[in-house]
């Protein structure tokens, strides 16, 4: 991948702290957003405490769902709610896990193998693989590529390198149109032993999720870049995953993590986040879980942005340890890094955070 935006959203105090978030924009207008519908619902308020952080958030929402209950409204409106939680904690000098009333802990970690998956190929997926896991990685996650006897050899090839005590799933990319087509290249990829297919189906109908679910031997999950009106209600309801996916950045914060992992948990049915591990590795221990946290891997495409920041420490068993002890996420942004690249800054945040 030669082109992926991000955006950078800053919160400060009258006191001059500080809370950064960041996450892909997706091609949306997402500083528009903040600029024009999210920004003067948070300006001039007091903000001090978690329950303040989500009465603001509701607030904002609700004066213009049409724009922030889906989509890059809530995109928009996310980072801003991670910024003022970012903002709370660094200036009661506690890491984001303790500010939640947790503590920061280890967690599984999965590498986001296979980018770029048009020119990755299985032979390449393979040494990719072999170098992660002498490097103590257990999980992989590879993408889906076209043609699908393409995509299979390379997921083949990951499992192949991985090893049979490896977790390895693949991400479908929402590109199958039929449940029959899924079913079809399941089976032909029978010996990868798939952990998961997720994002089979492009998003918006739970029924053709729940018809694939009935007929497949592994786990489906679905869920990145979504969030909004009824998720994941909608995919609880009509039972049509074993894996709901769970993505801060774009489906309401943190104001909004707890109530989508309780909807899971009242239906019995599994979470698991979606990437920006900066965010993830650190919110869920603070609320009391440790789940898995996706990693792509550096230079690959994956995940620009997060790759200029601090990254993960394997241990024993492909666990990571916690990002280093510092307030709030800790670093969010590098400078330097983002000066390097194509950037739309109009009120010079980007020269001023240069500066320090």
């Amino acid at each position: 991948m030669k082109h992926r935006e991000f955006a950078l959203v800053r919160v400060r105090a009258e006191s001059g702290n500080e809370g950064f978030a960041f996450t892909l924009t997706r091609e949306g207008p997402l500083a528009a957003t903040i600029d024009r519908v999210i920004a003067h619902h948070y300006a001039g308020e007091t903000v001090a405490t978690q329950d303040d952080a989500a009465a603001i958030f509701y607030r904002c929402q609700g004066s213009n769902l049409a724009a922030l209950a889906s989509g890059i409204g809530l995109r928009a409106l996310s980072i801003v709610d991670l910024a003022v939680h970012d903002l709370l904690a660094r200036s009661a000098r506690l890491p984001m896990a303790r500010w939640l009333g947790g503590e920061r802990r280890r967690v599984p970690a999965t590498a986001i193998i296979g980018y770029p998956p048009a020119t990755m190929g299985p032979d390449a997926v393979r040494e990719q693989v072999e170098a992660l896991r002498a490097d103590g990685w257990r999980r992989f996650k590879i993408p889906i590529a076209l043609p699908l006897e393409y995509g299979r050899d390379r997921l083949l090839a990951a499992r192949d390198a991985a090893g049979e005590d490896a977790w390895l799933g693949m991400d479908a990319a929402w590109i199958f149109r039929s449940v029959d087509d899924a079913i079809a290249f399941l089976d032909e990829a029978r010996e990868a032993r798939l952990a998961w297919f997720e994002d089979v189906f492009p998003p918006g109908d739970a029924d053709i999720v729940a018809r694939l679910r009935e007929r497949a031997d592994v786990p489906i999950t679905m869920g990145d870049e979504q969030g909004g009106s009824y998720y994941p209600e909608a995919l609880l309801q009509r039972r049509a995953v074993d894996v709901v996916r769970i993505d801060l950045t774009c489906m309401g914060g943190i104001t909004r993590a707890r109530p989508m992992i309780d909807a899971c948990e009242a239906a019995g049915t599994a979470w698991s986040p979606h990437m920006f591990a900066h965010v993830h590795s650190q919110v869920f221990p603070g609320l009391g879980y440790a789940p898995p946290v996706e990693w792509g891997v550096p230079g690959t495409g994956v995940d620009q942005f997060a790759d200029s920041l601090a990254r993960p420490q394997l241990v024993d068993d492909g666990l990571m340890e916690p990002l280093p002890d510092e307030p709030g996420f800790g670093p969010l942004f590098n400078a330097a890094w983002m000066a390097e690249q194509d950037h739309d800054d109009p009120d010079g945040l980007l020269a001023e955070l240069g500066r320090r």
